[in-house]
């Protein structure tokens, strides 16, 4: 093997390693609540952030907007916990990634839990010198809702596909 096909694997590699570093910036952020943290691992201008059971954003700071809204406040309490990451380079400056999510949420304000299975689809771009994350969808595979009461009893409001109610 020559000099240049060795520095291209291990490009690949360090560009595998940046990428997956770019999903856990993300998904830390969303669980420390930090709005900055999630803004800077999407794409300045025309990233695409479609996820199921919510409206479509073609716009990180509109996306931010209404994620600090709703999942920064000092009740809610979420765990995204990203496996399986598939990354597959489409050139030097794009790429593609699957991840498996799981997804816990507790609501102190409607009393609820919530977990669900997530599949992400996302496609990075490099740009400026690095990764972003340019397009991020979602499809959920599973949901567990239970609804907490003040003694502590768990009750089951949806199992299986989440109704609208519930961002369905």
């Amino acid at each position: 093997m020559d000099i240049a096909a060795l520095a291209a694997r291990v490009q690949q590699l360090e560009d595998d390693r940046a990428i997956r570093d770019l999903k856990a910036r993300y998904l830390r952020g969303c669980d420390l609540q930090d709005p900055e943290a999630v803004r800077d691992t999407l794409l300045p201008q025309g990233a695409v952030i479609a996820y199921d059971g919510f409206p479509a954003f073609d716009d990180r700071d509109a996306f931010v907007a209404v994620y600090t809204a709703m999942g920064c406040q000092p009740i809610i309490y979420d765990i995204h916990h990203g496996t399986n990451g598939i990354i597959t380079f489409d050139g030097a400056d794009r790429a593609t990634g699957r991840w498996s999510l799981y997804f816990h949420n507790i609501n102190l304000g409607s009393r609820t839990l919530t977990q669900m299975g997530v599949e992400y689809d996302d496609v990075y771009v490099r740009s400026g010198g690095r990764w972003w994350i340019a397009e991020t969808r979602t499809r959920r595979t599973s949901c567990l809702v239970e609804s907490v009461a003040a003694d502590g009893a768990r009750t089951v409001v949806v199992m299986g596909d989440p109704p609208a109610a519930f961002g369905g």
